[in-house]
Formats: structure tokens, sequence, C-alpha cells
């Protein structure tokens, strides 16, 4: 029984004497209180098995080095046991500037909170060079060009879900673009946005955000571009947005509910996206006032009603004009001739009746005009002009009540419709134009004089 306890007491010490020297011989190397490891420094790629063959590799210098400090010494037990040694800690991470360091654990905790990352685009948020990470961009800002940040997030249609959005893209005080479309990101905007002094475009779309609209943006005085569409807000949009100076504004596919206010005349925005929310009442007059700068209008899909006001025609700029359904009514303005450089003109299911003015066809055979869809309306006649654009595949006026033309409503349901008196105000308008043209008097005859 001896000899076997004694056969077996000499295996362990053959296993673990080996060991046991290196470890004393690397403690005794050195004057230090506590014991240091030379591992790989880390970051992934080709470094990342250095650390496990150190053993097997007395030379290091193929390694990129890192000298992190044990948290305790090695303890020598007695010779028949184990080496015991305390936990290592994590990696000294090496920032390249204090800024990165910041957002750091900023980072680390928003990555905590993401419950569903389909496409594996947080595995490359590990480590110190945050200027890798997947979706993240640094840059010099703009108070100090030796200095690197974090300045730019692209998360755009990664498919990331997380409950909130707060402490993270507010914590990040250099960012200058945040575009993150096509995700699944909850909860409000924090109000504390309205910090982020170098932030100049917002993009929030297609997520699964809801609340009131995010008022802080309106302190954001770099902000040029807003983009909150395809999610759940709700409530009234502040008349203040409207005079933000701003290059595009998309608000389309929420659940926003008012009336426009008059100060969407002073928007100075290229592209304004209103569509398939709740709006209501009258298109401003006040529209008129934005014509210097308006590219594309969408209205579509809310719940305006009135008529057209002619100011309307005044938006000389204006390549796509998008109004279909709502419960607009009435005649179309004459002054929808000039928009000369229109190539996209949407009224359809609205409740407009009247003639189909001739002039406005006039764009489609002389202009840039390329569609012109008037369908599920209660228009009563076509000239030859218009006729020539349904022949080309330009106009659409199918279920209307046009006689001797295919596709249009019953009778029956067209004399119900006009059974209602629908007057507009200001009728004079409708005929007025209030653009210059060398054929104007011969294609309107009998044009309204300037009000």
């Amino acid at each position: 029984m001896i000899t076997k306890i004694s056969f077996v007491a000499i295996l362990s010490l053959l296993h673990i004497l080996p060991t046991s020297l290196i470890l004393y011989a690397k403690a005794t190397s050195t004057s230090r209180d506590t014991l240091e490891l030379s591992i790989g420094s880390g970051g992934g790629g080709s470094n990342k098995d250095c650390s496990d063959k150190l053993l097997e590799n007395p030379d290091k210098s193929q390694c990129p080095q890192a000298k992190i400090p044990l948290l305790g010494p090695v303890v020598q037990a007695p010779l028949l046991g184990p080496v015991i040694q305390a936990p290592i800690v994590q990696e000294i991470l090496n920032f390249v500037d204090q800024r990165l360091a910041l957002v750091y654990p900023v980072i680390q905790l928003f990555k905590s909170t993401i419950t569903s990352d389909p496409l594996g685009i947080t595995n490359s948020w590990v480590g110190a060079d945050i200027c890798k990470y997947k979706g993240f961009y640094c840059d010099n800002p703009p108070d100090n060009k030796s200095a690197i940040a974090l300045a730019s997030i692209d998360f755009n249609g990664f498919g990331l879900s997380a409950p909130s959005l707060d402490g993270f893209l507010d914590q990040l005080p250099d960012i200058a673009l945040f575009h993150a479309n096509s995700n699944n990101f909850e909860g409000t905007i924090s109000p504390d946005i309205a910090k982020l002094q170098y932030l100049y475009e917002l993009d929030l779309s297609n997520n699964k955000l809801s609340g009131p609209f995010p008022m802080a943006v309106l302190s954001m005085t770099e902000l040029i571009f807003l983009d909150i569409r395809f999610n759940s807000f709700s409530g009234a949009v502040p008349a203040q947005i409207f005079t933000q100076d701003l290059y595009a504004l998309f608000l389309n596919n929420n659940g926003f509910d008012q009336t426009l206010p008059d100060e969407l005349g002073n928007t100075h925005v290229f592209y304004l996206t209103l569509a398939n929310n709740k709006f209501t009442g009258p298109i401003p007059r006040s529209i008129a006032r934005a014509l210097s700068t308006l590219t594309e209008v969408l209205f579509l899909n809310n719940r305006f009603s009135g008529c057209l006001p002619y100011e309307i025609g005044l938006l000389d700029e204006t390549v796509v004009l998008d109004a279909g359904n709502n419960l607009l009514t009435g005649p179309l303005p004459l002054s929808l001739f000039c928009l000369e450089k229109v190539e996209q003109l949407n009224l359809a299911g609205n409740l407009l009746y009247g003639m189909v003015p001739e002039p406005i066809c006039w764009l489609g055979l002389n202009r840039n005009l390329v569609n012109l869809s008037l369908s599920d309306n209660y228009f009563q006649s076509v000239g030859p002009w218009c006729r020539a654009l349904i022949e080309k595949g330009i106009l659409n006026v199918r279920n209307n009540c046009i006689p001797n033309l295919p596709f249009q409503r019953p009778v029956a349901e067209c004399a119900r419709f006009f059974a209602r008196p629908r007057p507009c105000p200001r009728m004079w308008s409708y005929s007025y134009v209030p653009c210059k043209h060398a054929q104007l008097n011969s294609l309107v005859p009998g044009i309204a004089p300037s009000p």
C-alpha cells in the first residue's frame, strides 16, 4: 500500500515540478511586490493566441507585449499540491485619445442593452480601438483639430434591437452624425440630446420610437437634417420646427395630429414630407413664402381638407408635389401652370371637381411633367391636350365623372356628389396665374388680374 502511494506521489511531483520551477524562476527574477505576466496586446486578429503559447515559446519577441499586473502574487503551495494563482484582470486599454476613453463605457453599457443583433455587429465592439468598431467613425473634433473623437455613427440597416437610446446617443459629446434607420430601437428621445453641440444630421427613421415630437431638436442650432419617419411619434409638431434652418425634414409615417401652422411658410427646407399622418385642415396659404427652397412636398395620406390655395402654384422650384388621398375639394387652380419644374404631381384620391385645366396638361407636353395623377376624384371634363397626356400614359383620370372615357364612376355616384354644393372661398383666384409666360394668353383665355 505504501509503495502504491509513493508511486502516485512521485508521478504528481514529476507533473508539477516543471511548472513550479518556471513560475518560481519568474517570480524571483523581479524585485516587484507583484508578479507581471506578459500577454498579447489584444484587439483580435492573429495575436490572440500569443498569450496561450508563452510557456511553449520562451522567445516572446514575435508577440506584441503589454504588461498587465495580476490581482495577487503566486502562492506556492506545498510541493505535492497545485499552484494557486489569483485571477488575472482584463487587459489595460490604451486609448489614442482621452475623448475615446470617455465614451468607451457609454458604448459598452449600450451594448449590454442590445437584445438582438442578427448581423453580429456588436462582436466588433471590443477593445480600445473604438474607431474600428463596426458602425463607428472617428475624426478631429471642431474644437481641437489634433484630437481624435467619435464623430459619426452609422447603424443603418443593422437590425439592432434595444429598449432605448437614452444614455447612449445623449452621452456622445462629439457626435456630428447619427444615422440609425431600419433598426428596432424603442422608447422616447431624451431631452439631453440638446447638449450635442456638433450634431447636424439625425436619422432615427424606421424604428419603434414613440412619444411626443422630440422638442430638444429646437435648440440644436447645428442641426440641418432631421428624419424621424416610420416611427410611432404622436401629438403636435411644434410650429418652431418650420423656422429652423433645416435642409430636410422627414416626419412621415407617424401619428402627428394637428392643423398646419402658418409658420410652414417660413421653412427653408428642400425636402418636406408630412405624409401618412393625421394632419387636418387646409394647406396654409403661407406656403408661398417657401417658394425659394421647396423641392419635394409630400402631403399625401392625411386628412387635409378645404380647397387648394392658388399660392401653391408659386412653388416654382418644386419637382415633386404629392397631396393625394386627402379630403381636398374644389377646382384645380390655374396657378399650377407655373410649376414649370414639376415632374410628379399627384392629387389623386380627393374630392376635386371641374375641368382639368389645359395649361396644366401643357406642362406634360412641353415641360418636365411625367406623371399627373388625378384619379379617384370628381372631374367632369378634359380638353385635347389632357387627352393627349392620357394616351401617353402621363395623365391618370380613372374613377372620375368624365363622359366618354372608360373606367369612370357610375352616374348615380357622381350625381350624389354634386347634389351637395362645395364652394371655395376666393373663387376668382382659381383663374389667376401668378407667373408670366409668352404663350399665357393663348393658353389661358380670360385669366384673372393680379390680386
